[in-house]
């Protein structure tokens, strides 16, 4: 329980402050940050889905234009709500 909320406070954070600050090519860095810093407790089940997402945002990230960025920050987007509702017990 105390890692569930401890992580829901972290992904929280981190999608709060991070559009503030940054520009769309380093809100998808920032994501996929979030997301590396998160393995430790991605749920088993999640974890092959979890690196493909990663795969494909990365592949993304690397066109440079802006329909790469929009669709990297979407694809990390998704996932870092996909970790947040496991964490709560749901899909």
């Amino acid at each position: 329980m105390k890692r569930s909320v401890l992580f829901g406070l972290f992904v929280t954070a981190s999608m709060l402050v991070t559009p503030s600050f940054a520009a769309e090519k380093d809100l998808c860095a920032v994501n996929l940050k979030t997301i590396e810093n998160a393995k430790a407790q991605i749920p088993p089940e999640m974890a092959e889905q979890v690196a493909d997402s990663v795969k494909k945002a990365k592949a993304d990230h690397a066109k440079g234009n802006k329909q790469g960025i929009d669709d990297c920050v979407a694809e990390t987007n998704q996932t870092i709500q996909d970790l947040k509702n496991a964490s709560k017990g749901g899909k």
